[in-house]
């Protein structure tokens, strides 16, 4: 199975390029699930209705979230409603949405789609349950090359070590971790030794020149004096950044690789 999962998308120069890349890396690549990280999309912090479609349009299979899943207003409704959107699975109890999906291929596959939060540093971690006890449980009763073809897991976190456990912990039960939320691409994509693939984090699908998302002149002065500072999306040239996955007929893991497409410039 092949899988192509990019990372978060940021706002409106991230959602052109996906319009725009993300169908020739379709038939480039021919994935059998496409999976993107919508959690910015909406103006750089949470979805809508309208950018969840956006996603979609451009040829998403399944939209995962994050921290800032219910930024924007309506967004319970948009969870409770579409089963393709998934939020962290690893919220507290009583939590609108859903935190996981099994998402059937074309070809008759099945892939389990899940979330996770990280805890370390963290602003959510009062309402986010332990992310490796929630993977433990979820994937009790969904085991990888009987019950499913392939799991992947959205690790959305701050701490590169609090990752770096969740891939061993992972190891062998899942068929690739890929890290989201701090938005810059690491160089560490691998296979670990029971056939997991894992990257730190996929990087975003937004302007690069920026301040991970932002615009340099509405973050910057923030670093030079105290006060109220209002930050806002950066609006120049964006770029996809994600990974595609090839696993095999035991849903392990044989094939990670890197992806970021060149910077889109937009028409005037």
């Amino acid at each position: 199975m092949k899988i192509l999962f990019l990372g978060d998308v940021f706002a409106a120069p991230g959602r052109a390029a996906l319009k725009k890349y993300l169908p020739l890396l379709k038939a480039e690549h021919q994935p059998d699930v496409v999976i993107v990280n919508g959690e910015n999309s909406a103006h750089g912090r949470g979805i809508s209705d309208e950018t969840a479609a956006a996603i979609f349009a451009a040829g998403a299979d399944i939209i995962t979230l994050g921290d800032h899943t219910f930024d924007q207003k309506g967004s319970d409704a948009l969870l409770a409603n579409n089963p393709k959107i998934i939020r962290p699975a690893n919220f507290a109890a009583g939590t609108p949405g859903r935190g996981h999906t099994v998402f059937t291929t074309a070809s008759g596959k099945k892939i389990m789609v899940m979330q996770l939060l990280g805890r370390v540093f963290m602003k959510t971690a009062s309402v986010t349950d332990c992310p490796f006890r929630t993977f433990n449980a979820l994937t009790e009763d969904m085991k990888l090359g009987k019950d499913v073809d392939a799991i992947f897991v959205d690790f959305h976190a701050e701490a590169t070590s609090e990752k770096a456990c969740f891939f061993g912990h992972a190891d062998g039960k899942a068929s690739a971790v890929v890290g989201t939320h701090t938005h810059i691409p690491t160089n560490d994509a691998r296979i670990f030794p029971k056939g997991t693939a894992v990257q730190t984090d996929a990087g975003m699908c937004g302007d690069y020149e920026s301040s991970i998302g932002l615009s340099l002149e509405s973050v910057v002065p923030s670093y030079l004096s105290a006060g109220r500072h209002y930050f806002q999306p950066a609006t120049g040239n964006a770029t996809l950044g994600g990974v595609l996955i090839e696993t095999d007929d035991k849903g392990k893991a044989i094939k990670i690789q890197s992806l970021m497409t060149p910077a889109f410039t937009k028409e005037k």
